[in-house]
């Protein structure tokens, strides 16, 4: 696609979803990454379900730090690799008090480095938390972004690079949302309903 109709497809879903932003219900850094690393391979409708009960209990790296695994159990149990889910978080809470005062960090390297935390998680933190511009990649930015023909890649990882050279840097978190949004509400999976998305004149997968 080139970059005329890049600039198009951009500028009409984020004027089809001005509303996109992470769904992730957090107050803070600390709440973003614990919510973060609860929503993969579960629906961030369901993590926020479970993380009002488990930030009243632990509401900081430290309190979390202190907890047994399987008391966080407790109130996870409804989303999916709860137990193992429980074990990093802990384990990342506990990393962030002794390497970095109990403060999550502005910094990619470092947020890697947490158990439980990989690239897509350091991503939306780096965005959603401290402004970053970022594109995370998650099933919805990559199916959409190939499907209709911004980048052509086989996997997550060359996805977000090949995003990152198409999108201009100042776009990164809103495309990132807004193709969310769309894979959500239009483009979805196994039945997107092409008569009614903003850019189907656009999309490859009609051309």
């Amino acid at each position: 696609m080139d970059k005329e109709n890049v600039k198009k497809v951009l500028d009409l879903l984020e004027g089809e979803y001005p509303e996109a932003e992470c769904a992730l219900h957090h107050r803070n850094p600390f709440e973003l990454i614990v919510a973060v690393a609860l929503s993969a391979q579960t629906t961030d409708k369901s993590v926020n379900q479970v993380t009002p009960g488990l930030f009243e209990k632990y509401p900081d790296a430290e309190a979390l730090s202190k907890a047994n695994p399987a008391d966080v159990e407790n109130f996870i149990r409804r989303i999916g690799m709860y137990k193992t889910k429980s074990k990093n978080i802990v384990a990342m809470a506990q990393k962030l008090v002794s390497d970095f005062g109990g403060r999550v960090p502005d910094d990619y390297d470092a947020l890697v480095s947490l158990p439980g935390v990989g690239r897509k998680t350091a991503n939306v933190v780096l965005s959603v938390g401290f402004g970053h511009q970022r594109i995370a990649v998650d099933t919805h930015v990559f199916r959409v972004s190939n499907r209709i023909g911004l980048v052509h890649e086989s996997n997550v990882l060359k996805t977000e690079l090949a995003l990152m050279e198409t999108v201009p840097e100042e776009r990164w978190s809103k495309t990132h949302h807004s193709l969310i949004f769309h894979g959500r509400n239009c483009c979805t999976a196994r039945k997107p309903d092409c008569e009614n998305c903003v850019i189907a004149d656009l999309c490859e997968k009609n051309l």
